[in-house]
């Protein structure tokens, strides 16, 4: 990184804008154009500059390219620097207050979907898996050792196959009340299962509350996934284990519309850095091919002892 370029890209005040703004979210350009009341092509010009400098990250997904700020010793004291310089300039917070609306129309759609197709949800998600038996799999490596927790428990599909073992204290929590309706009528009768309303990035649990958190083909729908980890590591007990499923990236955006999403799946690097920079100790990672030649990757991870 050569420090003169990333002096002269925030030299400019609309750069300086982009950079503040892309520190605390990552936006598409049309969703950027609207943050700053900008022209696409003036703002595609300010993106590419601070991408040269090496401010910028960019990550395409689908037909959307997605920029953030990078993340490092150098650009960490770029940030710290800009922070004391514009926190109490009125433009900033107002960039601020447009940005989070964009993630928030984002949480809006993806609420919606699932509003429509939660009576149809088991069906959609058998489509994707096919014969493979994720739930099966991530019932062998739980242990009941204190509460365990599925989190986007969607239908509560896996939530009663845990059930079983009637020594787990199951807590399923969702963001969509239609997900949670399908989850009460499957699960109802059951004792030992509790269901909860809530946003994965701001969950309604206590610090330290439970032993095993699962995020189980979850993530791909949240816009700002590392809330949600560090949301799970904040609820855990230490020694408490994570276990994370999703997609690995791939490029076929049709999968959005059987089961939604805001990502088409994660690269194992990408996860393995948000786990690790939040402070989880990563066990292992396996893999498994489903349909649509998509794959499965199940990492498991400990929040160390303190």
């Amino acid at each position: 990184m050569e420090l003169i370029k990333c002096f002269k890209a925030l030299s400019d005040n609309t750069r300086l804008r982009l950079f503040y703004v892309l520190q605390h979210y990552e936006l598409n350009v049309n969703e950027i154009v609207l943050v700053v009341d900008m022209i696409q092509s003036g703002v595609s010009r300010h993106l590419k500059i601070l991408l040269e400098s090496g401010l910028l990250t960019s990550r395409r997904d689908g037909s959307f390219i997605y920029y953030a700020a990078d993340r490092n010793h150098t650009i960490n004291t770029f940030i710290s620097l800009i922070d004391q310089s514009v926190e109490k300039k009125e433009l900033y917070g107002k960039d601020l207050e447009k940005a989070r609306q964009m993630i928030q129309i984002r949480q809006n759609r993806t609420k919606r979907f699932f509003k429509t197709v939660a009576p149809q949800w088991d069906r959609l998600k058998k489509e994707v898996l096919g014969n493979f038996d994720l739930n099966a799999r991530i019932k062998d490596i739980v242990s009941c050792e204190g509460k365990v927790s599925d989190l986007g428990c969607g239908t509560g599909e896996l939530i009663e196959r845990l059930s079983s073992d009637r020594s787990c204290r199951l807590i399923g929590i969702d963001s969509s009340p239609e997900m949670l309706e399908q989850a009460r009528l499957r699960l109802s009768g059951i004792q030992t299962a509790e269901l909860r309303l809530g946003e994965l990035e701001y969950l309604p649990m206590k610090n330290k509350e439970i032993y095993t958190a699962i995020m189980n083909m979850v993530l791909h729908h949240i816009s700002q996934p590392q809330l949600a980890i560090a949301e799970v590591y904040r609820v855990l007990k230490p020694t408490g284990v994570f276990i994370l499923s999703d997609f690995e990236k791939h490029d076929q955006e049709q999968i959005k519309d059987i089961i939604g999403g805001s990502w088409l799946g994660f690269e194992k690097q990408k996860i393995k850095t948000w786990l690790t920079e939040i402070g989880f100790h990563l066990k292992s990672i396996e893999s498994y091919p489903v349909n649509h030649n998509l794959i499965i990757n199940m990492f498991t991870a400990e929040k160390p002892k303190i």
